[in-house]
Protein backbone atom coordinates (compact mmCIF):
# COMPACT_ATOMS: atom_id res chain seq x y z
CA UNK A 1 0.00 0.00 0.00
CA UNK A 2 1.27 3.73 -0.71
CA UNK A 3 -0.05 7.23 0.41
CA UNK A 4 -2.11 7.38 -2.49
CA UNK A 5 -3.87 4.18 -2.54
CA UNK A 6 -5.69 4.94 1.39
CA UNK A 7 -9.45 5.01 0.63
CA UNK A 8 -11.49 8.37 0.89
CA UNK A 9 -12.64 7.76 3.78
CA UNK A 10 -12.25 11.18 5.84
CA UNK A 11 -12.15 14.96 4.25
CA UNK A 12 -8.77 14.87 4.99
CA UNK A 13 -8.53 12.45 1.77
CA UNK A 14 -10.20 14.09 -0.43
CA UNK A 15 -7.56 15.99 -3.72
CA UNK A 16 -5.72 19.43 -2.43
CA UNK A 17 -8.27 20.99 -4.96
CA UNK A 18 -11.32 20.29 -3.28
CA UNK A 19 -12.45 23.10 -1.26
CA UNK A 20 -14.34 22.76 2.27
CA UNK A 21 -17.62 24.39 2.45
CA UNK A 22 -19.61 25.00 5.98
CA UNK A 23 -22.33 22.95 4.65
CA UNK A 24 -19.73 19.86 3.94
CA UNK A 25 -18.56 20.32 7.73
CA UNK A 26 -22.46 20.43 8.97
CA UNK A 27 -23.24 17.85 6.91
CA UNK A 28 -20.24 15.60 8.11
CA UNK A 29 -21.07 16.25 12.04
CA UNK A 30 -24.77 15.25 11.19
CA UNK A 31 -23.32 12.01 9.84
CA UNK A 32 -21.42 11.59 12.60
CA UNK A 33 -24.02 11.96 14.96
CA UNK A 34 -25.96 9.55 13.07
CA UNK A 35 -23.55 6.74 13.35
CA UNK A 36 -22.66 7.25 16.77
CA UNK A 37 -26.24 6.02 17.15
CA UNK A 38 -26.31 3.50 15.01
CA UNK A 39 -22.87 1.61 15.75
CA UNK A 40 -21.17 3.23 18.87
CA UNK A 41 -23.68 4.78 21.74
CA UNK A 42 -24.72 0.77 22.64
CA UNK A 43 -21.63 -1.04 21.49
CA UNK A 44 -20.06 -3.19 24.56
CA UNK A 45 -17.16 -1.90 26.76
CA UNK A 46 -15.43 -5.15 26.09
CA UNK A 47 -15.70 -5.25 22.56
CA UNK A 48 -14.46 -1.23 22.34
CA UNK A 49 -11.18 -2.70 24.20
CA UNK A 50 -10.65 -5.32 22.27
CA UNK A 51 -10.71 -3.32 18.48
CA UNK A 52 -8.50 -0.97 19.75
CA UNK A 53 -6.46 -3.33 21.74
CA UNK A 54 -6.25 -4.66 18.04
CA UNK A 55 -5.99 -1.75 16.21
CA UNK A 56 -2.67 -1.08 18.64
CA UNK A 57 -1.51 -4.97 17.88
CA UNK A 58 -1.33 -3.57 14.49
CA UNK A 59 0.88 -0.86 14.70
CA UNK A 60 3.26 -2.67 16.62
CA UNK A 61 3.73 -4.78 13.27
CA UNK A 62 6.54 -4.13 11.48
CA UNK A 63 4.78 -5.70 8.45
CA UNK A 64 1.44 -3.56 8.81
CA UNK A 65 0.86 -1.46 5.32
CA UNK A 66 -0.54 1.59 7.31
CA UNK A 67 2.91 1.59 9.39
CA UNK A 68 4.80 1.22 6.61
CA UNK A 69 3.34 4.46 5.14
CA UNK A 70 3.93 5.94 8.20
CA UNK A 71 7.71 5.24 8.25
CA UNK A 72 7.85 5.85 4.71
CA UNK A 73 6.69 9.44 4.25
CA UNK A 74 6.68 10.23 7.93
CA UNK A 75 9.83 12.57 7.97
CA UNK A 76 8.63 14.18 4.55
CA UNK A 77 4.74 14.64 6.14
CA UNK A 78 5.95 15.62 9.34
CA UNK A 79 9.14 16.37 10.35
CA UNK A 80 10.53 14.59 12.73
CA UNK A 81 13.48 11.43 11.62
CA UNK A 82 11.90 8.11 10.79
CA UNK A 83 13.35 6.57 14.56
CA UNK A 84 11.49 9.19 16.22
CA UNK A 85 8.42 8.55 15.06
CA UNK A 86 9.25 5.20 15.14
CA UNK A 87 10.02 5.23 19.04
CA UNK A 88 7.19 7.88 19.52
CA UNK A 89 4.15 5.28 17.65
CA UNK A 90 6.06 2.24 19.74
CA UNK A 91 5.97 4.13 22.81
CA UNK A 92 2.32 4.96 22.51
CA UNK A 93 0.61 1.81 21.13
CA UNK A 94 2.34 -0.20 23.41
CA UNK A 95 0.33 1.27 26.34
CA UNK A 96 -2.73 0.32 24.33
CA UNK A 97 -3.91 -2.71 24.97
CA UNK A 98 -7.06 -3.96 26.28
CA UNK A 99 -5.50 -4.04 30.31
CA UNK A 100 -4.48 -0.66 30.32
CA UNK A 101 -7.71 0.77 28.91
CA UNK A 102 -9.15 -1.32 31.33
CA UNK A 103 -7.16 0.06 34.21
CA UNK A 104 -8.16 3.37 32.89
CA UNK A 105 -11.66 3.31 33.32
CA UNK A 106 -11.32 1.81 36.70
CA UNK A 107 -9.09 4.51 37.91
CA UNK A 108 -11.26 7.55 36.05
CA UNK A 109 -14.83 6.13 36.18
CA UNK A 110 -14.59 3.37 39.16
CA UNK A 111 -15.81 0.55 37.05
CA UNK A 112 -15.42 -1.24 33.90
CA UNK A 113 -19.05 -1.14 32.84
CA UNK A 114 -19.78 2.02 34.10
CA UNK A 115 -20.64 3.33 30.63
CA UNK A 116 -22.78 0.17 29.28
CA UNK A 117 -25.20 0.70 32.19
CA UNK A 118 -25.85 2.20 35.84
CA UNK A 119 -23.71 0.56 38.29
CA UNK A 120 -23.09 0.36 41.76
CA UNK A 121 -19.26 0.68 43.48
CA UNK A 122 -18.95 0.27 47.27
CA UNK A 123 -19.39 3.94 47.97
CA UNK A 124 -22.14 3.77 45.87
CA UNK A 125 -23.63 0.71 46.95
CA UNK A 126 -23.72 1.75 50.75
CA UNK A 127 -25.64 5.11 49.79
CA UNK A 128 -27.54 3.38 47.63
CA UNK A 129 -27.47 4.87 44.25
CA UNK A 130 -25.95 3.54 41.34
CA UNK A 131 -24.55 5.39 38.42
CA UNK A 132 -24.08 5.95 34.80
CA UNK A 133 -21.41 7.82 32.63
CA UNK A 134 -22.67 9.28 29.51
CA UNK A 135 -19.87 11.02 26.87
CA UNK A 136 -20.65 13.88 24.50
CA UNK A 137 -22.53 12.93 21.86
CA UNK A 138 -20.21 14.94 19.45
CA UNK A 139 -16.82 16.34 20.18
CA UNK A 140 -14.52 18.13 18.54
CA UNK A 141 -10.86 18.52 18.35
CA UNK A 142 -9.07 21.37 17.74
CA UNK A 143 -5.51 20.08 17.63
CA UNK A 144 -2.36 21.89 17.95
CA UNK A 145 1.29 21.06 17.31
CA UNK A 146 3.05 18.91 15.48
CA UNK A 147 3.43 15.81 17.88
CA UNK A 148 1.00 12.86 17.02
CA UNK A 149 0.52 10.92 20.28
CA UNK A 150 -1.94 13.43 22.03
CA UNK A 151 -4.02 13.23 18.95
CA UNK A 152 -4.45 9.53 18.53
CA UNK A 153 -4.93 9.56 23.09
CA UNK A 154 -8.08 11.97 22.34
CA UNK A 155 -9.47 9.65 19.70
CA UNK A 156 -9.55 6.99 21.98
CA UNK A 157 -10.63 8.46 24.86
CA UNK A 158 -13.25 10.02 22.23
CA UNK A 159 -14.13 5.81 21.53
CA UNK A 160 -14.09 5.15 24.60
CA UNK A 161 -16.70 8.00 25.59
CA UNK A 162 -18.76 6.02 22.82
CA UNK A 163 -18.49 9.47 21.53
CA UNK A 164 -18.65 10.88 17.46
CA UNK A 165 -15.30 12.88 16.68
CA UNK A 166 -14.57 15.40 14.75
CA UNK A 167 -10.68 16.12 14.80
CA UNK A 168 -9.62 19.57 13.20
CA UNK A 169 -5.95 19.45 12.39
CA UNK A 170 -4.09 22.70 11.99
CA UNK A 171 -2.08 22.64 8.82
CA UNK A 172 0.29 20.18 7.59
CA UNK A 173 -0.21 17.89 10.70
CA UNK A 174 -2.96 15.37 9.85
CA UNK A 175 -0.55 12.70 8.50
CA UNK A 176 -0.20 10.38 11.06
CA UNK A 177 -4.09 10.93 12.64
CA UNK A 178 -5.38 10.08 9.60
CA UNK A 179 -3.51 7.17 9.34
CA UNK A 180 -4.79 6.08 12.49
CA UNK A 181 -7.89 6.78 11.66
CA UNK A 182 -7.55 4.62 8.72
CA UNK A 183 -6.39 1.77 10.80
CA UNK A 184 -9.65 2.19 12.76
CA UNK A 185 -11.88 1.98 9.78
CA UNK A 186 -9.86 -1.28 8.17
CA UNK A 187 -10.27 -3.06 11.67
CA UNK A 188 -13.96 -2.11 12.26
CA UNK A 189 -15.52 0.20 9.51
CA UNK A 190 -18.27 0.83 11.89
CA UNK A 191 -16.32 2.45 14.01
CA UNK A 192 -14.17 4.36 11.87
CA UNK A 193 -17.01 5.80 10.29
CA UNK A 194 -17.89 7.62 13.86
CA UNK A 195 -14.63 9.74 12.93
CA UNK A 196 -13.72 12.53 10.52
CA UNK A 197 -10.54 14.35 10.19
CA UNK A 198 -10.28 17.14 8.22
CA UNK A 199 -7.65 19.97 7.88
CA UNK A 200 -7.65 23.64 7.74
CA UNK A 201 -6.13 26.77 8.85
CA UNK A 202 -7.00 27.76 12.39
CA UNK A 203 -9.50 30.80 13.05
CA UNK A 204 -11.67 29.79 10.03
CA UNK A 205 -14.82 30.90 11.22
CA UNK A 206 -16.71 29.85 8.21
CA UNK A 207 -16.02 26.59 8.88
CA UNK A 208 -15.44 26.73 12.40
CA UNK A 209 -18.79 28.46 13.50
CA UNK A 210 -20.99 25.15 12.43
CA UNK A 211 -17.99 22.83 13.87
CA UNK A 212 -18.58 24.41 17.48
CA UNK A 213 -22.80 24.30 16.96
CA UNK A 214 -22.95 20.70 16.06
CA UNK A 215 -20.32 19.80 18.85
CA UNK A 216 -21.22 19.65 22.66
CA UNK A 217 -17.72 18.99 23.77
CA UNK A 218 -14.62 21.04 22.30
CA UNK A 219 -10.81 20.13 23.39
CA UNK A 220 -8.01 22.01 22.09
CA UNK A 221 -4.58 21.83 22.01
CA UNK A 222 -2.34 24.94 22.19
CA UNK A 223 -1.09 28.54 22.87
CA UNK A 224 -2.83 30.07 25.92
CA UNK A 225 -3.66 33.32 23.15
CA UNK A 226 -5.25 30.36 21.18
CA UNK A 227 -6.87 29.19 23.96
CA UNK A 228 -8.63 32.07 25.06
CA UNK A 229 -9.41 33.30 21.51
CA UNK A 230 -11.41 29.91 20.88
CA UNK A 231 -13.25 29.91 23.88
CA UNK A 232 -14.90 33.39 23.06
CA UNK A 233 -15.93 32.45 20.26
CA UNK A 234 -17.56 29.05 21.54
CA UNK A 235 -21.64 28.34 22.08
CA UNK A 236 -22.00 29.19 26.48
CA UNK A 237 -23.44 24.91 27.01
CA UNK A 238 -20.57 23.92 25.32
CA UNK A 239 -18.07 21.96 27.00
CA UNK A 240 -14.71 23.03 26.83
CA UNK A 241 -11.45 21.02 27.38
CA UNK A 242 -8.64 23.22 26.90
CA UNK A 243 -4.64 22.22 27.20
CA UNK A 244 -2.93 25.45 26.87
CA UNK A 245 0.97 26.05 26.72
CA UNK A 246 3.26 23.71 28.96
CA UNK A 247 6.93 23.02 30.00
CA UNK A 248 8.83 20.38 31.94
CA UNK A 249 12.39 20.37 33.37
CA UNK A 250 14.35 17.76 35.44
CA UNK A 251 15.64 17.41 38.43
CA UNK A 252 19.01 15.47 39.78
CA UNK A 253 19.81 15.57 43.43
CA UNK A 254 22.99 14.94 45.04
CA UNK A 255 22.42 11.96 46.49
CA UNK A 256 20.44 11.19 43.35
CA UNK A 257 23.52 11.74 41.24
CA UNK A 258 25.79 9.52 43.62
CA UNK A 259 23.92 6.64 43.57
CA UNK A 260 23.85 6.51 39.59
CA UNK A 261 26.23 6.01 36.39
CA UNK A 262 26.19 9.57 35.33
CA UNK A 263 27.30 8.48 31.71
CA UNK A 264 23.59 6.23 31.78
CA UNK A 265 22.17 9.18 33.14
CA UNK A 266 23.42 11.42 30.39
CA UNK A 267 22.20 9.14 27.68
CA UNK A 268 18.27 9.16 29.75
CA UNK A 269 18.56 12.67 29.82
CA UNK A 270 19.08 13.67 25.99
CA UNK A 271 16.42 10.38 25.26
CA UNK A 272 14.04 12.69 26.87
CA UNK A 273 15.07 15.86 25.15
CA UNK A 274 15.69 13.88 21.21
CA UNK A 275 12.44 12.54 21.19
CA UNK A 276 10.35 14.77 19.27
CA UNK A 277 12.99 16.90 19.36
CA UNK A 278 11.53 18.99 22.37
CA UNK A 279 8.43 20.34 20.22
CA UNK A 280 6.12 18.74 23.19
CA UNK A 281 5.11 19.87 26.80
CA UNK A 282 6.99 16.68 28.05
CA UNK A 283 10.40 17.83 26.62
CA UNK A 284 12.87 19.27 29.12
CA UNK A 285 14.17 22.82 28.70
CA UNK A 286 16.48 22.62 32.07
CA UNK A 287 17.99 20.14 34.01
CA UNK A 288 19.00 21.71 37.51
CA UNK A 289 21.41 19.36 39.01
CA UNK A 290 22.40 20.18 42.71
CA UNK A 291 25.53 21.29 43.84
CA UNK A 292 28.10 19.68 45.67
CA UNK A 293 27.90 16.33 44.06
CA UNK A 294 30.46 14.01 41.61
CA UNK A 295 30.14 14.50 38.75
CA UNK A 296 29.90 18.46 39.84
CA UNK A 297 27.12 19.81 37.87
CA UNK A 298 29.38 20.94 35.08
CA UNK A 299 30.87 18.05 34.43
CA UNK A 300 26.91 16.58 33.81
CA UNK A 301 26.63 18.99 31.33
CA UNK A 302 30.32 17.75 29.54
CA UNK A 303 28.52 13.77 29.16
CA UNK A 304 25.39 15.50 28.35
CA UNK A 305 27.26 17.13 25.13
CA UNK A 306 29.33 14.18 25.02
CA UNK A 307 25.81 12.38 24.03
CA UNK A 308 24.68 14.41 21.85
CA UNK A 309 27.73 14.24 19.63
CA UNK A 310 27.13 10.24 19.42
CA UNK A 311 23.61 11.14 19.04
CA UNK A 312 24.20 13.68 15.61
CA UNK A 313 25.17 9.76 14.07
CA UNK A 314 22.89 7.16 15.44
CA UNK A 315 19.79 9.78 15.69
CA UNK A 316 20.35 12.87 14.43
CA UNK A 317 18.41 16.17 14.41
CA UNK A 318 16.78 16.37 11.28
CA UNK A 319 16.16 19.47 9.20
CA UNK A 320 14.41 22.78 10.44
CA UNK A 321 13.64 25.82 9.20
CA UNK A 322 16.05 28.39 8.01
CA UNK A 323 14.11 30.82 11.06
CA UNK A 324 14.50 27.96 13.76
CA UNK A 325 18.46 27.76 12.64
CA UNK A 326 18.53 31.56 12.62
CA UNK A 327 17.15 31.55 16.59
CA UNK A 328 19.48 29.06 17.82
CA UNK A 329 22.30 30.69 16.57
CA UNK A 330 21.24 34.38 18.15
CA UNK A 331 20.99 32.47 21.36
CA UNK A 332 24.20 30.54 21.07
CA UNK A 333 25.85 33.76 20.64
CA UNK A 334 24.85 35.55 23.49
CA UNK A 335 26.15 32.78 25.91
CA UNK A 336 29.07 32.19 23.60
CA UNK A 337 29.58 36.22 24.74
CA UNK A 338 28.88 35.42 28.31
CA UNK A 339 31.02 32.20 28.58
CA UNK A 340 34.23 34.30 27.41
CA UNK A 341 33.47 36.78 29.79
CA UNK A 342 32.59 34.67 33.36
CA UNK A 343 33.64 31.30 34.32
CA UNK A 344 30.03 30.44 35.46
CA UNK A 345 28.81 29.79 31.91
CA UNK A 346 29.79 27.18 29.58
CA UNK A 347 28.63 26.41 26.73
CA UNK A 348 28.81 22.97 23.90
CA UNK A 349 27.23 22.83 20.53
CA UNK A 350 27.74 20.53 17.48
CA UNK A 351 30.31 22.07 14.88
CA UNK A 352 29.06 23.58 11.23
CA UNK A 353 25.54 23.05 12.38
CA UNK A 354 22.44 23.66 14.70
CA UNK A 355 22.15 20.24 15.74
CA UNK A 356 22.84 20.40 19.68
CA UNK A 357 23.49 23.12 22.34
CA UNK A 358 23.89 22.79 25.99
CA UNK A 359 24.84 25.64 28.03
CA UNK A 360 25.52 25.65 31.73
CA UNK A 361 25.32 28.06 34.14
CA UNK A 362 24.87 28.69 37.96
CA UNK A 363 21.98 31.30 37.62
CA UNK A 364 18.30 28.94 38.71
CA UNK A 365 16.17 31.25 36.57
CA UNK A 366 14.12 28.68 34.33
CA UNK A 367 14.71 29.76 30.65
CA UNK A 368 12.49 28.23 27.85
CA UNK A 369 14.62 26.52 25.62
CA UNK A 370 14.64 27.32 21.83
CA UNK A 371 14.04 23.69 20.73
CA UNK A 372 15.64 21.46 18.35
CA UNK A 373 18.08 20.30 21.02
CA UNK A 374 18.93 23.21 22.51
CA UNK A 375 19.42 22.58 26.97
CA UNK A 376 20.02 24.35 29.86
CA UNK A 377 22.05 22.59 32.35
CA UNK A 378 21.44 24.72 35.36
CA UNK A 379 23.44 24.22 39.49
CA UNK A 380 21.29 24.80 42.12
CA UNK A 381 21.79 24.30 46.18
CA UNK A 382 18.63 22.94 46.59
CA UNK A 383 14.95 22.17 45.25
CA UNK A 384 13.51 25.44 46.47
CA UNK A 385 16.26 27.41 44.60
CA UNK A 386 15.07 25.63 41.73
CA UNK A 387 11.12 26.17 42.01
CA UNK A 388 12.15 29.48 42.83
CA UNK A 389 14.12 30.31 39.82
CA UNK A 390 10.58 28.75 37.94
CA UNK A 391 8.54 30.95 40.21
CA UNK A 392 7.39 32.40 36.62
CA UNK A 393 5.93 28.79 35.74
CA UNK A 394 3.96 28.12 38.57
CA UNK A 395 0.46 26.09 37.19
CA UNK A 396 2.56 25.85 33.70
CA UNK A 397 5.09 22.94 34.01
CA UNK A 398 3.01 19.36 32.67
CA UNK A 399 6.15 16.46 33.98
CA UNK A 400 9.39 16.81 35.91
CA UNK A 401 12.06 13.42 35.10
CA UNK A 402 13.42 13.26 38.74
CA UNK A 403 16.57 11.35 39.64
CA UNK A 404 16.64 11.05 43.07
CA UNK A 405 17.60 8.41 45.99
CA UNK A 406 14.93 6.36 47.29
CA UNK A 407 14.86 7.55 50.79
CA UNK A 408 14.41 11.65 49.51
CA UNK A 409 11.74 10.69 46.28
CA UNK A 410 9.01 10.88 48.13
CA UNK A 411 9.32 14.04 50.13
CA UNK A 412 10.65 15.23 46.75
CA UNK A 413 7.54 14.21 44.95
CA UNK A 414 5.42 15.86 47.36
CA UNK A 415 6.82 19.07 47.10
CA UNK A 416 6.81 19.24 43.62
CA UNK A 417 3.02 18.60 44.06
CA UNK A 418 2.34 21.18 45.88
CA UNK A 419 4.32 23.39 43.93
CA UNK A 420 1.84 22.42 41.30
CA UNK A 421 3.82 19.58 39.10
CA UNK A 422 1.15 17.41 37.68
CA UNK A 423 3.59 14.28 36.49
CA UNK A 424 6.67 13.53 37.93
CA UNK A 425 8.87 10.37 36.46
CA UNK A 426 12.16 8.73 36.28
CA UNK A 427 14.33 11.19 33.78
CA UNK A 428 14.41 8.70 30.48
CA UNK A 429 11.01 8.33 30.87
CA UNK A 430 9.14 11.88 30.52
CA UNK A 431 7.70 11.42 26.76
CA UNK A 432 6.56 8.04 27.76
CA UNK A 433 3.33 8.68 29.93
CA UNK A 434 0.44 5.85 30.96
CA UNK A 435 -2.53 6.36 28.68
CA UNK A 436 -4.12 6.47 32.12
CA UNK A 437 -1.88 9.90 32.75
CA UNK A 438 -3.54 12.82 34.04
CA UNK A 439 -2.87 15.08 31.05
CA UNK A 440 -2.44 18.46 33.30
CA UNK A 441 -3.48 16.68 36.62
CA UNK A 442 -6.83 16.47 35.34
CA UNK A 443 -8.89 13.09 34.49
CA UNK A 444 -8.85 12.62 31.06
CA UNK A 445 -11.74 10.35 30.25
CA UNK A 446 -13.79 11.54 33.06
CA UNK A 447 -13.38 14.86 32.04
CA UNK A 448 -15.43 13.94 29.15
CA UNK A 449 -18.33 12.43 30.98
CA UNK A 450 -21.23 13.67 32.29
CA UNK A 451 -22.72 11.74 35.73
CA UNK A 452 -26.07 9.99 36.10
CA UNK A 453 -26.85 9.19 39.97
CA UNK A 454 -30.00 6.30 40.57
CA UNK A 455 -30.70 6.90 43.94
CA UNK A 456 -32.91 3.12 44.46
Amino acid sequence: MILNDLPDYFLVDLPPEATLTPTVVSDACETLKRNRRQYLVDRPTETLLRTLGLVAEKWLDREYPIRQIAMEHGEQMSGFPRYNIEKGLDSLFRGITQEALNHLILQDLGHVRRIDHPTSGDAETRTGRKSFAVGPELIAHVTGGVIPNPVITSMVLGLLARSAQFIKCARKTSFLPRLFAHSIYETDPKLGACLEIAEWVGGDDQLETPLFRAADCVTAMGSDQTIEALETRLPKQTRFIPYGHRVSFSYVTKAGLEDCNPRVLAEQIVDDVVQWNQNGCLSPHVVYVEKGTTPSPDRLAQLIADEFVRRETSEPRGSISDREAATIANRRRLYEIRAANSQDTLIWKSRDSTEWTVVFDNEPRFQQSCANRFLYVKAVDALEDALGGADEMIGKVSCVGLCASLHEAQKTVERLARWGVTRVCPIGKMQHPSIAWRHDGRLSLGELMTWTDWEL
